[in-house]
């Protein structure tokens, strides 16, 4: 694992740069894409989310994605504890956007499987994401988009790179 002290520097109040701990190609200003990530994540979860938290919303997709499953494996795909687990899974069941099941395998436990109003309301979440970032997209100079464009394999890229476990960065 690299350790981020080789690859980013920055004073209090300075920002981060990130040279990929090698001098080679230019120097990514860490803090400003955090900054303008967070920003843009914040700019598209603005709408209506249909009367879902960001948990709920993330475990309904992850249902969604994952198919039927065991309400333990979906505490550990969304790391959260069983209580947790138990009040989230009764407000998206009362909600109508999942249904608990008997697991055949196991009496014991439940399986959840979203319902069609769940990924309804996804389809229709993703979709005014979708219109947001477009419009916004339309007020880029077609030299930013082609610059956008040519940097969606890195972000994707970066997206799917697992992160540091967060206690391991705050016993540093």
């Amino acid at each position: 694992m690299v350790s981020t002290d080789s690859v980013v520097s920055a004073a209090p109040g300075k920002a981060a740069d990130l040279d990929a701990g090698h001098g080679e190609g230019p120097a990514v200003d860490v803090t400003r894409l955090r900054v303008a990530l967070a920003r843009l994540a914040r700019r598209l979860r603005k709408h209506e989310l249909a009367g879902l938290t960001p948990t709920q919303l993330a475990a309904l997709a992850t249902v969604e994605r994952s198919g039927p499953m065991r309400l333990g494996d979906l505490a550990a795909a969304e790391g959260i504890a069983p209580s947790t687990l138990t009040r989230l899974v009764t407000a998206l069941e009362d909600s109508g956007y999942v249904r608990r099941y008997a697991d055949p395998s196991d009496a014991r436990a439940s399986t959840l499987a979203i319902t069609p109003r769940g990924h309804d309301t996804l389809e229709r979440l993703r979709t005014e994401s979708t219109l947001v970032l477009a419009a916004s997209l339309r007020l880029l100079t077609p030299a930013q988009r082609s610059a956008l464009a040519d940097a969606l394999p890195v972000l994707e890229q970066l997206a799917e790179v697992p992160g540091p476990d967060p206690g391991e960065t705050r016993n540093r």
